[in-house]
């Protein structure tokens, strides 16, 4: 008796393993994926094909079905980079044009496991960067299916030409990164539950130019019904001042091929990818446009009128984001700054940020550049959706100070531009002592998304608690020393380039 007792808990163990390993192996519409382990509790495949490669005939073409495979795809190494500048940390031969694909880090132990997904958009000014910087096991850990998109950057990904638009049956042209990851997201809805997902369950997410394709893609008609919310770690789509449409975008393009000496597309896809996106090579529109299809409008626009895809949001910047631009600042850089300023709006800025001594220029500049470029569109993103959307809108800040920080100069006063990505890839989890405040900020931080992406709602047990947004009350979360409630930071400065903002507007003709 006694042995078949030790024979039968013997057996309940073994199953116990079996079941608790991770799903290291699964198929998509393309073929069968083996994965790779990371501990004994996710499964990672770092590298999936969701599209064609957008090489030959299909450059500056929407994505294309990816090709199936015979037998089983090993995605055990992260793809190549798209062709972009080199620099110091990534070489040509890094680089590939064949750079359409995703990873999936997933904690599920089956295909019927039903877990939220996040999907995060790299940044890099839709010009560089690369979706392998990380693949999220943080955040897996805590109970999400984790995908990293890749999609076209530079000349490859948002050239705009009179040529390209007859080739659409759309008659658009440009917006070719955008519409990969659109072509990702579709990727993931058919495909994601077979990695323990749950298709409607899907969080975007992005940082920097990542965050600014999360708001065209919640913009954007073609993303309806792919995601249900959407986290922004600073960036926006609605300054007016960077509104290009499809018509300005055709003859930047057309001057982009005379630079190149070239007389027509069909020689322009003969180019090497290098002559296209290298080093010392300038297009002079790597940005998205309003082109009618991808954007039927301006982004602001759009959410005067509440036509977007109206789901909850998390929208977050950090309190030194200019920190990565300005180490010193001279009387003459803080004056021509200053000067390109229209009228009485110069002497409003120069009142806001003064330029008395050395330290001031320096703060006063990077100050400038954190809200001008982050701190209002998040504010008027959050105001904008507030007054014409039904979803809730949640509203952050990360301050915390660091030595540790990943594109800053010296002299900080908070969270440089990027600094979030460290909270978020648990970077101080193993340095808990030496960072103890990095640490707590990190924990918050992962957890609050986490939620957010299992619940559209990033509040939780132990957690302080996060109402929604609400201008005139303390709403937003402050990641410093831990996280606690605080009013709308900078909002003297806020408000005053809110009026700049419409009168900018006012001047080109556009809504208010």
């Amino acid at each position: 008796m006694k042995k078949q007792l030790f024979m039968l808990v013997c057996g309940l163990l073994a199953m116990s393993a079996v079941e608790a390993q991770p799903l290291l192996k699964t198929h998509v519409e393309t073929g069968d994926l083996e994965g790779t382990p990371d501990g004994t509790d996710l499964a990672v495949y770092k590298a999936i094909p969701y599209a064609a490669a957008p090489v030959g005939d299909l450059r500056w073409k929407a994505p294309q079905p990816a090709k199936p495979w015979k037998g089983v795809l090993k995605a055990e190494d992260v793809a190549k980079w798209p062709p972009q500048p080199e620099k110091s940390y990534v070489k040509y031969d890094m680089m590939s044009e064949d750079c359409l694909y995703l990873s999936v880090t997933t904690p599920a132990k089956t295909v019927n496991d039903a877990l939220p997904v996040m999907v995060f958009i790299h940044g890099g000014g839709f010009q560089t960067e690369h979706y392998g910087g990380d693949l999220w096991q943080s955040l897996a850990r805590k109970g999400v299916v984790a995908v990293s998109i890749e999609y076209r950057a530079g000349s490859l990904g948002f050239l705009a030409h009179a040529e390209l638009a007859k080739e659409s049956p759309e008659g658009h042209s440009g917006n070719y990164g955008i519409l990969d990851q659109i072509f990702a997201l579709q990727w993931v809805q058919r495909n994601i539950k077979n990695f323990g997902g749950d298709p409607s369950k899907v969080t975007i997410f992005g940082e920097s130019a990542g965050a600014m394709s999360c708001h065209i893609l919640c913009a954007s008609p073609l993303a309806k019904g792919l995601f249900r919310a959407c986290i922004s770690q600073s960036g926006a789509f609605l300054s007016p001042t960077g509104v290009i449409n499809q018509e300005q975008a055709q003859m930047l393009g057309q001057m982009f091929m005379s630079q190149l000496k070239k007389n027509s597309i069909e020689e322009m896809r003969q180019m090497d990818t290098k002559e296209l996106t290298g080093n010392g090579v300038y297009f002079p529109a790597c940005t998205p446009i309003v082109d009618g299809y991808v954007t039927p409008e301006p982004i602001y626009s759009l959410y005067q009128k509440g036509n977007y895809n109206d789901v909850p949001v998390l929208i977050m910047h950090n309190s030194d984001e200019g920190a990565v631009s300005f180490e010193t600042v001279s009387e003459e850089m803080y004056q021509q700054q200053m000067s390109q300023l229209p009228g009485e709006w110069g002497e409003k800025a120069k009142a806001l940020y003064p330029g008395n001594t050395a330290e001031e220029r320096l703060f006063s500049l990077r100050d400038l550049m954190r809200d001008v470029g982050f701190g209002w569109p998040a504010y008027a993103w959050a105001t904008l959706q507030k007054q014409t959307g039904k979803s809730p809108v949640y509203v952050a800040y990360l301050a915390q100070n660091s030595e540790r920080t990943v594109y800053a100069q010296g002299n900080r006063r908070g969270a440089a531009h990027a600094d979030d990505m460290l909270y978020l890839k648990g970077e101080f989890d193993n340095e808990a002592q030496k960072y103890p405040q990095e640490k707590k900020v990190s924990d918050l931080m992962q957890q609050y998304w986490v939620n957010f992406a299992k619940t559209m709602d990033p509040n939780g047990k132990n957690l302080p608690k996060w109402p929604v947004f609400d201008e005139g009350k303390p709403t937003v979360m402050q990641f410093k020393d831990g996280a606690s409630l605080i009013a709308l930071p900078n909002k003297e400065r806020i408000s005053v380039i809110d009026g700049f903002m419409k009168f900018v507007r006012q001047q080109n003709g556009m809504n208010q």
